[in-house]
């Protein structure tokens, strides 16, 4: 856990070797990555944390302010503390986060990996994806709607957009009351997807090598959106995980593993070449 000031985040490490820092999703906590992490086999050295509102994550926003901004400083803390160059590998919101902190550039990222992030803000202003904008919003509003009216499993209707039909029911009885038990903080982490502004320019000026992956059956607008991000990143790779959807880092774990850990491999390569090219130079 680390203190702050501003309130406590989340934080825990396991394994050694390069420093992957693993972000969640909503509606969970660093013990989400466990299947993940245990592909590796301690192959790396894994800093888990929360988003704000979950876990020992400290909420810092407000209804007022649900600025992106807030979960970033949060991040970055951890980045911090993890005291090293760090591949960042973010899922669903945890992906758009790691997006955003990416842009501000104040952290040294040696490798990003974002798994089907809810880049609602690369749809909106682009006229022939207005129908993907427009599944976003609709599903926003009923699930909004139906929390407000008192519906205690409201957030049914979100995991089922993008996990399929019957994805919440299938889930185990203490992850969904957890669902529901945050169901305010994830309304706050939408309201925050929503106000983030992506256009190719801005994500143009990430230039750090990118992976972007997304299932093979997630619903249409979480993959063109994703698919959007991937074109629009300078360095990057993208994956299309076949016979999976949003929740994949339960349901692929393995798969996952393997993506995220040669992507991170990848990245070591090329820093350690570009390494000794500089000091090939500085010989010469």
């Amino acid at each position: 856990m680390i203190k702050d000031k501003r309130g406590n985040v989340d934080y825990d490490e396991q394994g050694s070797g390069p420093t992957v820092v693993l972000v969640p999703g909503s509606c969970s906590t660093g013990a989400a990555w466990r299947p993940v992490m245990a592909a590796w086999n301690g192959r790396f050295r894994c800093v888990t944390t929360s988003l704000l509102g979950y876990g020992g994550t400290a909420e810092r926003r407000s209804t007022e302010d649900c600025s992106i901004t807030h979960e970033v400083e949060a991040l970055e803390t951890v980045l911090h503390k993890a005291a090293a160059p760090v591949h960042l590998v973010g899922h669903s919101f945890g992906g758009l986060v790691a997006i955003a902190l990416a842009l501000r550039n104040k952290a040294h990222l040696t490798s990003l990996t974002v798994i089907e992030a809810p880049a609602v803000g690369a749809l909106r202003h682009r006229r022939d994806d207005k129908h993907h904008y427009v599944d976003f919003l609709e599903i926003t509003a009923r699930y909004f709607a139906a929390f407000a009216g008192g519906d205690a499993e409201a957030i049914g209707l979100m995991i089922d957009f993008y996990g399929g039909p019957g994805t919440f029911a299938s889930w185990p009885e203490r992850v969904r009351a957890y669902a529901v038990e945050t169901t305010a903080v994830n309304i706050r982490d939408w309201a925050s997807a929503f106000e983030f502004a992506l256009s190719p320019d801005v994500l143009a000026s990430i230039n750090t090598p990118s992976l972007v992956v997304w299932g093979e059956h997630s619903h249409p607008a979480a993959k063109r959106a994703n698919a959007l991000l991937s074109a629009s990143l300078r360095s990057c790779l993208s994956v299309t995980v076949a016979g999976a959807a949003h929740f994949m880092i339960s349901t692929h774990a393995q798969e996952i593993g393997q993506f995220i850990g040669s992507h991170v491999l990848r990245a070591e390569e090329q820093k350690l070449s570009t390494r000794q090219m500089k000091t090939d130079d500085v010989a010469a």
